[in-house]
């Protein structure tokens, strides 16, 4: 991974910091929000004393007993028409309750304006069967037809009944079943509307004809010769009493509740007997209006029910989870937001008691927004100091890494090229920084200091021995010379014998030792001339066939002429370096091919010959001084073959290189071309 990489990854620790400040706004949130709490629990406690000295105000406990029977009383705003439609209801979704017993098939709902009461049902019938004017007023009534009774009674009092069935759709009759015979009812308004799925009825009825119980009977038949199936919402003999507000203690709620909050009183069943206040904003809308920035708000502050659930229940009967517990004898609290994190609301909700006797329970809710607009404005302003921040210090981070790099990557290249060169170029970037780059550079600058005076001492060795050794070794063959002049025993002479062969080899040694300051010499001093190489090189390969028979020598080269300038002498003893190698890694039998093609501005001549690959760590040693990779009695080569084939090429203003082929080795020789010129 380069510098870059790292430490930008290192950047990303930069994180931790908007990491601790997001951890800080929740947790203030939370003690903020805790502090709240506690505060309405206590209010709520010293409001719900003051509601249990009303206790007369709360259903009785038989009452309870048939909570799940109960139909609960809305309140509208305004008189609706009468046309079998609930829509100018104005209640809230959820307000149409289930009927016990009719899985979803009869939905009904009772409400009150000024001195009206109006009732609403809803019944999945796909087979309606309609009544007649002669059956209605018969003894059984509308017996063999689709109806809804409408049971009321006022305890101890017997009940009273009224019967909504439709001759066909549209308004229709009442009537009020209080002996044999059903007589109509013109004070009750009604209207029958059929529907896709079954019928629609609703009805205008006098608050003064009916009792303080109310239940439903829908009787269904799909046969006009059929007795109707009676299903009945209520499972006594009389229908339970209906749930209501209380005026008094909405009155009394009205007095006890501050800005901002809102007061829901329950009976022991749940049912919502009185609600007071709202809960508007007590500031201005101070939430962050972003969308990623209130997304990122919704994650780190503790998620709660969606705010709409703190909202009074449509059915009129509460059922939270911390209601619940509150009509069990337990203080609780609740905690609902909005999605847009613009709505809190902190709830709780306390037990109302009489003494051994819990009598409902008393809500009270207040909104957080003060608390939101702190923590938002807060986050708002971490999530964009840390942000810009951040893109700073990851700006700068990647800079310095770039900047970095680019010095270690220059610093590389430079150590690269000094050790391509001829001569060791000491003198490196950055050698002049105090930092640990410019430690480095000086390091690499000294190493190479001593490499480039060990490599001169090794290409100077070979001429400096050369020289040193003549005038000892001249010394020694003449004294070998003299002895073979004297008498000596037969023993002696063996022994003058091998020495005049070790002084003769140690000349040929010698020689080659100052071959490579010979072809510098020449190199500098001859006189370049023009000439055909491929004329050269055919002359040469036929004389390699007779040197060398035990190896075959081909030509390639499609060229007709190739015109170079130089010594062709010199270039005829580079060859001849290069096809020595090639006979000497080569088996007996094998082809030594020799090849010269044009390259664009430059003629490449090739030499190939099957034998092991170069190893991977001499491709840039080889063309050194007394550099070998000949083993056994090849050893006696000082491995300055190459480096002489290099020097003739760059002599020439050319190059040299090697590479593996298939099961071979080649090396190319490239040299200017005097036909592109």
């Amino acid at each position: 991974m380069n510098l870059k990489r790292q430490l930008l990854l290192v950047s990303m620790l930069m994180l931790v910091l908007p990491w601790a400040g997001c951890e800080f706004i929740r947790e203030t949130e939370s003690a903020l929000r805790s502090g709240q709490q506690q505060m309405l629990t206590g209010t709520a406690r010293a409001l719900a004393n003051t509601m249990s000295q009303y206790a007369e105000e709360f259903p009785q406990a038989a009452d309870r007993q048939r909570a799940g029977e109960q139909l609960y009383l809305h309140r509208l705003p305004k008189a609706p028409r009468v046309d079998g439609y609930v829509d100018d209801w104005q209640l809230r979704r959820g307000s149409l309750t289930t009927m016990s017993g009719t899985d979803g098939t009869v939905r009904v709902a009772i409400a009150s304006f000024g001195s009206s009461i109006y009732i609403y049902v809803e019944v999945s019938d796909h087979n309606i069967v309609y009544t007649t004017a002669n059956t209605m007023l018969s003894d059984d009534g509308p017996r063999y037809a689709d109806r809804v009774s409408l049971i009321s009674s006022s305890p101890p009092y017997l009940e009273q009944q009224f019967l909504f069935a439709a001759e066909a759709p549209g308004a229709i009759i009442s009537y009020e079943k209080g002996g044999d015979v059903p007589v109509a009812e013109p004070s009750i308004t009604a209207h029958w509307q059929d529907t896709p799925g079954g019928y629609r009825i609703e009805a205008r009825i006098p608050a003064d004809l009916l009792g303080s119980n109310l239940g439903f009977v829908v009787a269904d038949t799909t046969d006009a010769t059929q007795p109707a199936t009676r299903i009945r919402s209520f499972s006594g003999r009389l229908p339970p009493p209906i749930v209501q507000s209380s005026e008094e203690l909405r009155a009394i709620a009205e007095t006890l509740v501050q800005t901002d909050t809102r007061i829901i009183v329950t009976d022991a069943a749940g049912w919502r007997i009185a609600t007071s206040g709202n809960l508007s904003a007590a500031i201005g809308d101070r939430s962050m209006t972003t969308g990623w920035s209130r997304r990122i708000y919704d994650l780190l502050v503790e998620s709660g029910k969606d705010a709409a659930s703190a909202e009074p229940a449509a059915s009129g009967r509460e059922r939270e989870p911390y209601v619940g517990a509150a009509l069990q004898g337990r203080e609780t609290a609740g905690w609902f937001r909005g999605e847009d994190s613009g709505t809190a609301i902190v709830a709780v909700a306390t037990p109302i008691s009489a003494g051994q006797q819990i009598l409902g329970a008393l809500v009270l809710q207040q909104n957080t927004d003060a608390i939101l607009s702190l923590t938002n404005e807060g986050l708002a302003r971490l999530i964009n100091v840390t942000l810009l921040a951040t893109i700073l210090a990851a700006g700068g981070l990647l800079g310095y890494a770039s900047w970095l790099s680019r010095r270690v990557r220059h610093l590389s290249i430079a150590a690269e090229n000094a050790l391509e060169t001829e001569t060791l170029q000491s003198s490196l970037p950055s050698a002049l920084a105090e930092d640990e780059i410019g430690d480095l550079s000086r390091s690499f600058s000294h190493v190479l200091r001593q490499l480039g005076d060990y490599n001169t001492y090794l290409r100077t060795l070979a001429s400096k021995l050369s020289h040193e050794l003549r005038t000892p070794l001249a010394i020694v063959t003449s004294s070998l010379e003299n002895l073979e002049h004297e008498a000596l025993n037969e023993s002696s002479a063996g022994y003058t014998a091998r020495a005049r062969e070790g002084a003769d080899r140690l000349r040929h040694i010698l020689s080659a030792m100052s071959e490579a300051s010979r072809v510098e010499e020449l190199m500098a001093n001859a006189e370049p001339e023009s000439f055909d190489l491929h004329a050269v090189l055919q002359s040469t390969i036929k004389a390699y066939r007779d040197v060398y028979p035990q190896r075959k020598f081909e030509f390639d080269c499609s060229l007709a002429s190739a015109a170079a300038t130089g010594s062709p002498e010199l270039l005829i003893q580079m060859l001849d370096k290069l096809v020595d190698n090639a006979v000497d890694f080569s088996a007996t039998g094998s082809t030594i091919r020799v090849g010269l093609k044009r390259r664009n501005e430059e003629l490449a001549l090739t030499v190939t010959n099957p034998g092991p690959p170069l190893p991977e760590r001499m491709r840039t040693q080889m063309f050194d001084s007394m550099v070998s990779m000949r083993s056994g009695e090849n050893t006696r080569h000082l491995g300055l073959g190459l480096y002489v084939a290099k020097l003739i090429a760059e002599g020439h203003g050319g190059s040299i290189a090697a590479d593996n082929v298939d099961n071979g080795v080649t090396f190319e020789i490239r040299l200017p071309n005097q036909d592109s010129r």
